[in-house]
């Protein structure tokens, strides 16, 4: 990993203004899928926005908490998807201060109907981390405007990463949560990940001019446009080597995986393939590759 991303390191727990009137609290769950764990953004001055919560954790819910100012109080809570380290602890800060929770919709809102559909023939997540019992107080929708006493949200639905993934534009900043990351790429894990989807909401935010996104991981990206860019080229990398791997014969996500990620440790080569098939499931859809047979993750495919 490039070690200037490793120099993002801040101490979980602690309340940081990266700007004016924006704050960064650290959940404390670093793991391989969520770099130095998951940003908790605490936007306003006087009514306060909390942007992703985190996950269920007693002293993240403490630091959110001790984080607020006299005069200051939590007026919306709100949630860019249901993963188990960015819903959780919503309901629990929910409970503590009166404040709603607004999101797109429960875990399953937002699914493409490709993805409904793997779905309900039984192609269940690949572990990464369903809040199945999240659902929100207010259900948002794309386009609107949440307000507060000094900042201005508007919701853009941004399906890909998750079907229920929002991000919120305050100004020219965007929270992207994980559909937008500076220190790795996105996974995207068919049901709960589209690759079209995905691909359609990078354009959708590329089209727009922004300073900075704030991530659900990791630093802010100051050069969101480039940042957009390189993984959009990204993904168009990985289907041109998926396509060339394909020329050979028909094979599975996962042999395709271990041939195409060399470099990948094992234990991540799960998430390899989730993002293979994810791929071979927009190739579909491209009329590029067919399934041989019902389209389901251990299935082998084929050029055409």
């Amino acid at each position: 990993m490039d070690p200037e991303i490793l120099k993002f390191d801040p101490p979980a727990g602690v309340a940081e203004e990266i700007e004016p009137g924006l704050r960064r609290l650290l959940a404390p769950n670093p793991s391989p899928m969520t770099f130095r764990g998951t940003n908790t953004y605490l936007v306003g001055t006087r009514g306060i926005a909390v942007i992703d919560p985190g996950p269920q954790s007693e002293v993240h819910l403490d630091a959110i908490l001790d984080a607020l100012t006299p005069g200051q109080e939590i007026t919306h809570i709100l949630v860019t998807h249901a993963h188990v380290d960015h819903s959780p602890l919503a309901r629990p800060l929910a409970e503590k201060t009166g404040a709603p929770v607004l999101a797109f919709g429960d875990a399953y809102a937002g699914r493409s109907i490709v993805m409904q559909d793997l779905a309900e023939h039984g192609l269940a997540g690949g572990g990464e981390g369903i809040d199945a019992s999240f659902v929100p107080d207010q259900i948002l929708a794309d386009g609107e405007i949440i307000q507060g006493d000094d900042w201005s949200f508007e919701v853009i639905h941004t399906p890909g990463h998750f079907g229920n993934h929002v991000s919120f534009a305050l100004g020219d900043a965007c929270f992207c949560g994980d559909h937008v990351m500076g220190w790795a790429s996105s996974l995207v894990s068919p049901p709960d990940g589209d690759l079209t989807d995905f691909m359609a909401s990078c354009r959708r935010l590329a089209a727009r001019d922004w300073r900075v996104f704030h991530s659900g991981h990791g630093a802010p990206i100051e050069t969101p446009a480039e940042r957009l860019a390189w993984l959009m080229a990204h993904r168009d990398m990985r289907e041109a080597e998926i396509l060339a791997a394909l020329e050979t014969g028909p094979a599975c996500a996962y042999d395709l995986a271990r041939r195409i990620y060399t470099e990948t440790p094992t234990a991540l080569m799960g998430a390899a393939t989730r993002n293979v098939f994810a791929h071979l499931v927009d190739l579909i859809g491209k009329n590029c590759v067919e399934s041989q047979g019902p389209l389901e993750s251990e299935a082998i495919f084929k050029r055409l």
